[in-house]
């Protein structure tokens, strides 16, 4: 029996050193590939020992003579020597392991939070459920890799981990993946910004939320703790980033499938779609492999602000090929193309001069687009929607949502066009104008606009005038309206005369009064003297401020004063009439004149004044002297 136990295949005892020095993944494998051989053949050798013990055992004891109280008690049958040979035996049926590996372990349990495995050893493993979330068709009997973290725990437990495992050789598969375009299964983890993270070989790798289909995505969260088939499309080594691609492993198929389907298509043709995606500019179409696009100008006859008005996602509905580019792919689809354009359907008998009823859809500063029915539209001109010949904009009468009625003024049934007024429903102001406002008739109006020779004054509504500069004000020289008026105010005025051809009426302000300079012609007459207030002082005249309202022109040579100095503005004197135009409506004036007269009259007093104290004085000696003359004789 010695002999027996002692030939023991020693052969084939695996080098320990040899498998505590394993540095790469790849050296790790190949150890395990090679240990496998070994344990197939230590296996089978041991199987051959343990029959011959076995038979040894029987031929030397039975159950009917075995002794169980010596079996109890700790009287040892064996030699140590003889138990060291059996316990060799038994150690030799184990698989020689390291801590610190990586190796190749069978599933034999699987329970709600824990898989138990295999590996050979005097004990088995257990490995948290959670290790294996990426791989949900884990079964019994299955062959999965381990690393062993500890042989015995604290209670005599072998530790394994099959992440650690998994990550050890992750990086060499995943790179092999991406050299050989190969399609890998990963577990998605959780959402993050942008995408998805998601456990491949025990790695995280991100999959950015374009690359989950090639359908638009709306639900993320429904995709979380899917275990899904991917392609990796990039790595970076020195951050050991992963970016992986669900919609990669589609997209070569989806081509090819989209080439065929482009390659029979035909401009007219009717195809059923669903609605895949919806923008501002329109609505993608899966045609079942290839999108088109429906332009939001070809959803419906109608005007249309957002697609979302007319379809729906997921719709299914029925589209006509308008256009389609082979080469880039394109393809142009319609929706209304399928209906009737309404103008066919539009009232034979409608003509110029009808009214009709519709409402505003479209403003613009040059009109209004108004909606007679969906897809028939007709332009109302700014023109057209007052008998007012000022420029405004449309916005001014108009707004969108507006219903209201309009006259058709042109109507072009070939090309769908038609232009529409609403003054027409309006009498026009113009054609009783001179009933209305009879020359020297007085009315208020209200001052629209300026120009730099006059005032547009609006009486109503179509009918404006327009005020003379000059026929403003009878005494004040006006350079420009504004100093006047203000737009927007009311203001008094009497018509002058009427232009019916021409649609102008030319109006007064200033023939409100009578005129009053008939009345300084008698105030004002030449050689007068009146105080004035200096307005404005000029290179060559001055303004003056006279009685009544009225100013006058003063000239620089005639303003300065007496003592030779100049006046100031607002500083007042004395100015003499030198000149009266009441067709020019000018007064010309003097300050200088009413000292200079002064002047001359006082020097001609002083002369006389001598002449008279000469003449006295010499009449006064003459008298003496004749006094003298009569006393000597």
């Amino acid at each position: 029996m010695n002999e027996k136990l002692n030939d023991k295949p020693k052969e084939i005892i695996l080098d320990d050193n040899k498998v505590k020095n394993v540095k790469t993944t790849k050296e790790a494998s190949d150890i395990i590939v090679e240990e496998t051989e070994i344990k197939k053949e230590v296996e089978k050798k041991i199987e051959i020992k343990k029959k011959e013990v076995v038979t040894i055992v029987h031929e030397n004891a039975s159950v009917d003579n075995f002794n169980w109280d010596k079996a109890s008690s700790k009287v040892d049958d064996y030699s140590s020597e003889q138990r060291k040979e059996l316990e060799d035996i038994y150690n030799e049926t184990l698989s020689v392991i390291s801590e610190k590996e990586v190796v190749t372990g069978k599933v034999i349990a699987i329970t709600d939070k824990e898989v138990v495995i295999n590996i050979g050893y005097k004990s088995e493993g257990i490995v948290s459920l959670n290790e294996f979330r990426y791989n949900p068709e884990l079964l019994i009997g299955d062959d999965v890799e381990v690393y062993i973290e500890s042989q015995e725990d604290r209670t005599g437990q072998l530790v394994l981990s099959h992440k650690k495992a998994r990550t050890l050789s992750a990086w060499d598969r995943i790179n092999k993946a991406m050299a050989d375009e190969e399609i890998i299964k990963g577990y998605i983890k959780c959402r993050t910004k942008g995408g998805m993270i998601t456990d491949i070989f025990g790695i995280e790798a991100f999959l950015p939320g374009s690359q989950i289909d090639v359908k638009p995505i709306r639900d993320y969260d429904a995709y979380v703790g899917k275990t899904m088939e991917f392609k990796v499309v990039k790595i970076n080594q020195e951050f050991k980033n992963v970016v992986i691609s669900h919609k990669a492993l589609i997209e070569a198929e989806l081509e090819e499938q989209k080439k065929r389907i482009i390659e029979q298509l035909e401009k007219g043709q009717i195809l059923e779609g669903t609605v895949k995606n919806i923008t501002t500019y329109g609505v993608f179409i899966d045609l079942g492999g290839v999108d088109g696009l429906v332009h939001i100008t070809d959803l419906s006859w109608g005007r249309v602000k957002h697609p979302n008005e007319v379809v729906e996602l997921d719709q299914k509905l029925n589209v006509v090929i308008l256009d389609f580019d082979e080469a880039k792919k394109r393809i142009a689809l319609g929706l209304k193309q399928l209906q009737p354009h309404p103008w066919d359907s539009l009232d034979k008998e409608l003509k110029i001069g009808d009214r009709l009823e519709g409402k505003v859809v479209v403003m613009a500063d040059y009109g209004a687009f108004i909606e007679i029915k969906p897809g028939v539209e007709g332009l109302i001109h700014v023109s057209e929607m007052s008998w007012s010949q000022h420029l405004r904009s449309a916005q001014e009468f108009l707004k969108v949502g507006d219903k209201l009625k309009a006259q058709v003024l042109t109507l072009n049934r070939e090309d769908r066009r038609m232009s529409l007024g609403m003054k027409q429903l309006k009498p026009d102001p113009w054609e009783a104008i001179e009933s209305k406002y009879k020359v020297n008739s007085k009315h208020i109006g209200n001052v629209r606009n300026f120009t730099s020779f006059g005032i547009f004054v609006e009486l109503e509504e179509g009918v404006d005038g327009l005020i003379h500069i000059s026929d403003l004000s009878w005494t004040k020289k006006i350079k420009h309206p504004a100093e006047f008026t203000k737009i927007g105010e009311n203001i008094d005025i009497v018509v002058l005369e009427i232009d019916k051809e021409n649609r102008r009426l030319s109006l007064g302000h200033k023939q409100l009064e009578e005129n009053p300079w008939d009345v300084f012609e008698t105030l004002f007459n030449v050689e007068s003297v009146h105080a004035g207030t200096i307005i404005a002082i000029k290179d060559k005249e001055a303004i003056v401020s006279l009685p009544y309202g009225i100013e006058g022109v003063c000239t620089i040579k005639h303003l300065r004063k007496e003592d030779g100095s100049m006046p100031e503005e607002d500083e007042k004197l004395e100015f003499k009439v030198i000149d009266f135009s009441k067709e020019a409506k000018k007064i010309l004036i003097s300050h200088l004149r009413t000292y200079k007269e002064k002047i001359k009259k006082r020097n001609k007093n002083v002369h006389t004044t001598d002449i008279e104290r000469t003449t006295l004085g010499d009449i006064t000696n003459l008298a003496e002297l004749k006094e003298k003359l009569d006393n000597k004789e």
